[in-house]
């Protein structure tokens, strides 16, 4: 079993390694990347049933999978403005590929590694249920730091300089959405969020 504790022991730098996003927004002490995907493993077993053509057990799957990757290349902003970048998207991509093979051969890892290789291509009900549920986690986590007035929103922030409050993580999200079930819970986080700042989100 030594293979296999050294994974978990790897696995778990997820509970340390901090969202980027958050991190260049200058939110005070962001969550984790492990806490992410506990919340979008939370909206998938809650929402699976709402969605036409989704596996709940497989989105779940999916979703504690996603971004398994990251324990061992971070968490990589491809979504920031160019000078926040760090590398591209196909590279982010053929990094985790690498790392969750990794991760994941103790465990007879086929099996996983097929159920991140379809939340990648995005090609299934489930896979773009479980995409949308990561964006939905997204929403939801701006939505708390912002009741919890957790940064300065008069602080000029040059990684989203074109955003006010956290507006971009709504933006970034709006166009991405493939569900019904997706889209209904953003409109309503947005609506709520739109309360809390007193205006509307920038979109």
């Amino acid at each position: 079993m030594a293979d296999e504790l050294d994974a978990l022991l790897e696995a778990l730098e997820l509970k340390d390694e901090r969202r980027t996003g958050w991190d260049l927004r200058g939110i005070d002490s962001p969550e984790s990347v492990a806490a992410h995907t506990w919340g979008v493993a939370t909206l998938c077993l809650y929402y699976a049933d709402r969605a036409d053509g989704v596996d709940r057990d497989r989105a779940v799957s999916m979703a504690l999978l996603h971004d398994l990757g990251e324990a061992r290349i971070g968490d990589i902003a491809t979504r920031a403005e160019d000078d926040n970048q760090r590398v591209d998207g196909d590279e982010k991509v053929a990094r985790e590929r690498d790392a969750i093979t990794d991760l994941l051969e103790p465990f007879d890892g086929d099996e996983f590694r097929s159920l991140w290789a379809a939340y990648e291509a995005r090609e299934t009900q489930t896979a773009r249920f479980v995409k949308d549920m990561d964006l939905i986690d997204n929403c939801l986590q701006a939505l708390k730091y912002e009741r919890g007035e957790r940064y300065d929103e008069t602080e000029r922030n040059e990684a989203f300089d074109e955003y006010e409050n956290l507006d971009e993580f709504f933006a970034t999200a709006a166009p991405r959405l493939r569900t019904p079930v997706g889209e209904r819970l953003f409109e309503a986080i947005k609506t709520r969020y739109e309360r809390e700042i007193g205006r509307e989100c920038q979109l």
